[in-house]
């Protein structure tokens, strides 16, 4: 069996190969870093967006006991708000989160009217569509739930996500979010959750890099001889002679 020598020569191709696809992938790192970079940052956050407050609560209105609401068992906590114009409880139960009207008790449900009412707080636009989701997407990626997208007619193709467990607003996004998100996917590396920066690829290519930097050093020294310094024995400057003694 042919064994195989750690020689310069096998380095040097090994290096070379792996430089190869590593320097692709460092040419996406420049790219898209230089892409997220250059957009504007208030509109990858949706910050532009107008964010319009809730309407304030009746202050004469007659609101029910908590307590006296049937069927919800034993309450830890209770958040009275406006959800879509109407005052209601949020009660977090045994059985999870439940909203009931604060001024009779009914249950709430937050069907595609209260998303709209909800989504339109946040964006005045036009509506144009409406879906149900039973789990986030990678636009909404960091929150958990069911929730509505709500779709809007407007230059960015903005799209408002609302918790359909809570009525709240989630988040905004627009197009330039969706573009700086691409581009974040390359720079991490994470192709499906787009959010982890240590995941198995990533950690193998940064060894990898560690490994040609390694080496490119170790292949530096190893392309080097003496007869590369003559120039430095050339130019250093003759011996002194002394002066010649009298016969």
């Amino acid at each position: 069996m042919k064994r195989i020598r750690l020689s310069p020569l096998l380095f040097r191709r090994i290096h070379k190969w792996v430089g190869l696809i590593l320097g692709l992938q460092f040419v996406l790192w420049a790219f898209s870093g230089s892409m997220m970079a250059l957009l504007d940052m208030d509109e990858v956050g949706g910050h532009d967006m107008a964010m319009a407050a809730a309407p304030p609560l009746p202050a004469n209105a007659a609101f029910i006991d908590p307590a006296a609401i049937p069927g919800t068992g034993p309450v830890s906590g209770v958040t009275l708000r406006n959800l879509a114009g109407r005052p209601v409880y949020e009660l977090h139960t045994a059985r999870g989160l439940r909203l009931a009207d604060a001024t009779n008790g009914a249950p709430v449900t937050v069907d595609e009217r209260i998303a709209r009412a909800v989504a339109n707080g946040m964006n005045g636009a036009p509506i144009r569509s409406v879906e149900a989701l039973a789990r986030p997407n990678l636009e909404a990626r960091e929150h958990a739930g069911r929730m509505w997208r709500v779709n809007f007619a407007d230059e960015a193709n903005s799209s408002a996500y609302v918790s359909a467990e809570t009525g709240r607003f989630l988040v905004m996004r627009g197009d330039t979010w969706r573009t700086w998100d691409f581009f974040w996917m390359l720079h991490n590396m994470d192709y499906v959750g787009r959010t982890s920066f240590n995941h198995p690829l990533i950690i193998f290519v940064g060894l990898s890099a560690l490994w040609l930097s390694g080496t490119g050093f170790y292949l530096l020294f190893k392309s080097f001889g003496r007869a590369d310094f003559r120039w430095l024995r050339r130019r250093r400057p003759a011996p002194k002679k002394g002066p010649a003694l009298a016969p």
